[in-house]
């Protein structure tokens, strides 16, 4: 059965993503002023994950063109090269997962393991990019897809997304050094899927998302006061969307869809200054798209496959924005 908020022949993803630099060499010259393409990546995907480790960003999961099943490939883009990569696959095949990072090891959660929306996962797996290997580490309470998560200190959070029931607003805890899930407080605000996760400051976001519709509420999880706060809601509701955390606690949100007849993607890209508390708009996506992976280096943020349609479509584009 379909998660409420998840309608049949539609696949419009979370992507979660770690994040952070300045473009290498080969990586393209400076652009404030709009989005540029980067060399295409191998695989046509949507749906998937993305984090980035040292200069390399890792792209896992999703759907290939051609399959209702969840891919577990893993794709490597080297910054400085502008060059894609194959890297061992996962054990399985997923996706609406999350990507995160911690003490330079990837972290893929969750997401539907079975044919097209079904068999979420509770199931957490580590990649270890020096030795090329994957393993399989202490699965969470809740099953979970196209929800949010990040890392702050040493503990990974998860929240919102989808069950086999419908969406969800409860919240997760993984400790890396005992190995082992809490649970927290659900965040306050309407359950939702197909959001974005983003820790930055020592707190953990949650932004946008949807259940019957596009959201644009944004909230936080201070995890020293076990508080969540409602923060100012984005310009533009989204589903489906990515994410990436700049210096200087700012944080991008672009990508999504609109769903129904005549649905398109959606091509506005937002800022939030944590310390005003306010949002700007960015300069639009040059491929407006989907179920994509988000990911920074600096002030460089990237944008990575997904559908440029709403449904069931795919891409191999990666195309990145210089952030003033």
């Amino acid at each position: 059965m379909l998660a409420r908020g998840l309608p049949a022949g539609s696949v419009a993803a979370l992507s979660a993503a770690g994040v952070v630099a300045a473009a290498g060499p080969g990586a393209g010259p400076p652009s404030t002023d709009r989005w540029r393409p980067l060399r295409p990546a191998p695989l046509e995907r949507t749906e998937v994950s993305a984090a980035r480790i040292g200069r390399s960003i890792y792209v896992v999961g999703g759907f290939e063109t051609g399959s209702a099943d969840g891919s577990a490939a893993v794709e490597r883009y080297d910054i400085r090269r502008n060059r894609w990569s194959r890297m061992r696959s996962m054990p399985f095949g997923v996706n609406h997962s999350t990507a995160t990072v911690h003490g330079g090891r990837l972290y893929v959660h969750g997401g539907y393991a079975g044919a097209g929306l079904s068999g979420p996962t509770a199931a957490l797996l580590e990649y270890d990019p020096r030795r090329n290997r994957w393993r399989r580490l202490r699965s969470s309470p809740t099953p979970r897809a196209a929800h949010a998560a990040g890392v702050v200190g040493h503990r990974l959070y998860v929240a919102g997304g989808a069950d086999g029931a419908g969406s969800l607003r409860s919240m997760e805890v993984y400790d890396f050094r005992r190995r082992r899930w809490r649970g927290a407080p659900s965040f306050p605000g309407p359950a939702r899927n197909h959001t974005t996760g983003v820790a930055t400051g020592g707190r953990f976001y949650v932004i946008a998302g949807r259940d019957s519709s596009n959201l644009a509420v944004a909230e936080r999880y201070d995890p020293k006061r076990r508080r969540w706060e409602r923060l100012p809601s984005l310009r533009v509701a989204r589903g489906g969307i990515a994410s990436a955390r700049l210096p200087g606690g700012r944080i991008v949100v672009f990508g999504g869809e609109n769903l129904g007849p005549g649905g398109t993607t959606i091509a506005p890209v937002e800022l939030f200054d944590v310390g005003r508390r306010r949002w700007r708009r960015l300069p639009d996506m040059r491929t407006p798209r989907h179920g994509l992976g988000g990911a920074a280096l600096g002030r460089r943020v990237y944008a990575i496959e997904g559908g440029p349609r709403p449904g069931f479509h795919f891409s191999r584009a990666i195309e990145y924005l210089d952030v003033r």
